[in-house]
């Protein structure tokens, strides 16, 4: 049987639905419907019923959805409901946030290794886990199986290090040297590139600052008018 295929857009909304749900489970609620969960989302009931449906529903008729029961149907979903094991390769002020956060031991990926070039961070801990040149990647790939590597050091150490990442199969890659990165068909990329995402929210800041001003001149023209 073919595997339905999901659109990129439905994919990054089932962390939302994970994350409202589980808001909703901390106020101890018990079941919600698909318009009640419309409001909160800002999105449209029938968009949540067409999401969940690919996946299978999950919701009663009359009843609506239990709120525990789907949120850890969509952790299944989107693989919270085994571990990972991830490298970060650059500890500067971004690897070194990652590799910080707490909350990744919640979802199940546990990092096991941080790779660097720099001197002054070779050699160094963070959370207990100290920083190895990135010439040491491969024997530490050879004997450490890694599901996840974080790229986040610029363009040319990423290309550098891809070639080893492949070889060793590791098969995730969360991208944040802002280049597209040429891998085979077995690998799954997720690019964030936080400059693309920063000028995103300048142009509807600037869009929506542009329509209030438009607004505006149409609310005094009307004034002008009703004084004549």
């Amino acid at each position: 049987m073919q595997e339905k295929r999901i659109s990129n857009a439905v994919v990054k909304r089932l962390p939302r639905y994970y994350r409202y749900l589980g808001m909703l489970m901390k106020e101890g609620k018990d079941r919600i419907s698909s318009g009640e969960l419309s409001r909160i989302m800002h999105v449209t009931a029938s968009q949540i019923r067409q999401d969940l449906n690919l996946f299978g529903g999950f919701g009663q008729q009359g009843y609506g959805y239990n709120v525990a029961y789907l949120r850890e149907e969509i952790a299944r979903i989107l693989g919270l409901d085994r571990t990972y094991t991830m490298i970060i390769v650059g500890t500067g002020n971004l690897g070194s946030a990652l590799a910080s956060y707490v909350r990744f031991q919640d979802k199940g990926m546990h990092v096991t290794g941080l790779f660097d070039v720099a001197p002054e961070r070779v050699g160094t801990k963070v959370r207990d886990i100290v920083v190895q040149h990135v010439d040491q990647l491969d024997d530490f790939l050879s004997v450490n199986e890694v599901d996840i590597a974080a790229l986040t050091l610029p363009r040319q150490g990423a290309l550098d290090v891809l070639p080893v990442l492949a070889r060793h199969g590791v098969e995730g890659i969360w991208n944040f040297s802002g280049i597209d990165l040429p891998v085979g068909e077995g690998t799954v990329v997720e690019n964030v590139n936080l400059s693309e995402s920063m000028m995103e929210l300048t142009y509807r800041l600037g869009h929506r600052t542009a329509r209030a001003a438009r607004e505006t001149e149409v609310q005094e023209g009307q004034q002008e008018a009703g004084t004549e």
